[in-house]
């Protein structure tokens, strides 16, 4: 202590419980720091705080994507992409960038609720933040509800061990979410391999003639590449994509 003495009075260091001050030995170059008093028990709870407002704001997109269209559309995407062999086209923003569009087109009524019944509300000073997530989160519910297979359901909720609820409507959203992203996933692939097939098809009679003619050497992806191309233009095979994805969801 008696050296902190002697350091503070050669250079002008002041110490407090409430704020560190630095000045100087000329008072125009004293420079204030000032850190909340770890005595009241103040700074941990609002360092904590904010802390899990940081949190909770990181992973609320995630949350808002996995409880959306988003993942059975960009899973869809990419496995077009892959059935036509493309490993690069179109680039994975421009995958992302149209599931999010198409997303936002699938959840338009939803959306349009949420803000009508809780965000403008909450905005205007009528509802507290409680209320307006309770509100909220009703019509999220009922879509994902309505896209959610029994199976799915039952099978979360044997998972959690939780009483089974009286109506699906009593699902609790921890529960719920899960179940939807699984139908989700399990349609999407559903659509993959029916986009697939034919692709698939392509390639082994392409395959097939190569060998025929004794051409082994040469890829067969190299030249069936050309013909999937030409079917899915023929067929317009984005805008069948895009109309399936839009029209099952109800």
């Amino acid at each position: 202590m008696s050296a902190i003495r002697r350091i503070a009075a050669a250079g002008g260091v002041g110490l407090g419980f409430g704020a560190i001050s630095l000045i100087a030995a000329s008072p125009a170059q004293a420079v204030s720091i000032n850190l909340p008093d770890l005595t009241s028990g103040e700074g941990p709870a609002s360092a904590i705080v904010l802390l899990l407002s940081l949190t909770v704001l990181a992973v609320a997109p995630a949350i808002l994507l996995m409880t959306t269209s988003f993942t059975k559309i960009i899973v869809v995407l990419s496995i077009t992409r892959n059935a036509l062999g493309l490993q690069g086209v179109p680039p994975n923003q421009v995958l992302t960038g149209l599931a999010i569009f198409l997303s936002f087109f699938v959840m338009s009524p939803v959306l349009g609720v949420m803000n009508t019944d809780a965000l403008q509300p909450y905005l205007d000073g009528s509802l507290d933040f409680g209320q307006a997530f309770d509100l909220a989160r009703v019509p999220l519910e009922q879509f994902m509800l309505a896209n959610t297979r029994p199976e799915e359901l039952a099978l979360m909720v044997n998972i959690s061990n939780e009483a089974p609820p009286a109506t699906p409507a009593d699902v609790s959203l921890t529960t719920l979410v899960p179940a939807f992203i699984l139908s989700e996933l399990r349609a999407a692939f559903i659509i993959g391999f029916v986009i697939f097939l034919p692709f698939l098809i392509i390639d082994m009679v392409v395959s097939s003639g190569l060998m025929s003619v004794g051409m082994i050497m040469l890829p067969p992806v190299l030249v069936s590449l050309p013909f999937k191309l030409l079917l899915f233009v023929l067929v317009d095979g984005w805008a069948l994509i895009v109309s399936s994805l839009v029209n099952s969801y109800t």
